[in-house]
């Protein structure tokens, strides 16, 4: 009996607490919006998607981690197996943007560079004076970084699909 798909992606969403992971984790997955009181993550989460890349089948793993601090040591064990990496700050919040480096020194720790990372900035849709953190220092942090970046809305849907699909082909292009 054949498989249901050719390659299994482990990827994880890393940063800090109030980022929205779990928001982008399900728009990811394809689950609608939460109703009601949205309840933080606890230790990690994931979901399961297939789709289709570069003509093969593929299904991801996508683990949504918990950005709070005592937490840290509990996230750095899921990095094990993980081939993708989203590393989200909040364009509404400076500090998530500032703790960006120390995440990807971590990931770095973890997995040296065997895992690929894509610098997410969270609620693009928010207006200018609604915002700490411009497109043009989240671009420069992801060119010294050495990783793609992508400004997205998990309220709205924004550039979610496009950020996901461009590190499925990103992984399977190093496999």
């Amino acid at each position: 009996m054949s498989k249901p798909y050719e390659h299994l992606i482990k990827i994880i969403l890393i940063g800090d607490a109030g980022t929205d992971k779990t928001k982008i984790l399900l728009k990811f997955a394809g689950v609608g919006q939460q109703q009601g009181p949205f309840i933080s993550t606890v230790g990690c989460d994931f979901k399961i998607r297939d789709l289709e890349a570069h003509g093969q089948r593929v299904r991801l793993q996508i683990w949504d981690t918990a950005g709070n601090e005592k937490f840290f040591k509990i996230t750095s064990s899921y990095y094990r197996g993980t081939k993708g990496i989203f590393l989200v700050y909040d364009v509404a919040n400076e500090t998530s943007f500032h703790n960006v480096r120390a995440w990807m020194e971590n990931i770095s720790e973890a997995t040296g560079k065997d895992a690929v990372v894509t610098l997410l900035g969270n609620n693009c849709h928010l207006k200018s004076d609604e915002r700490q953190v411009s497109w043009e220092r989240g671009q420069a942090l992801a060119q010294e970084m050495d990783v793609k970046f992508f400004e997205v809305s998990a309220d709205m849907g924004t550039n979610v699909e496009e950020a996901l699909k461009s590190l499925v082909q990103d992984v399977l292009a190093k496999v």
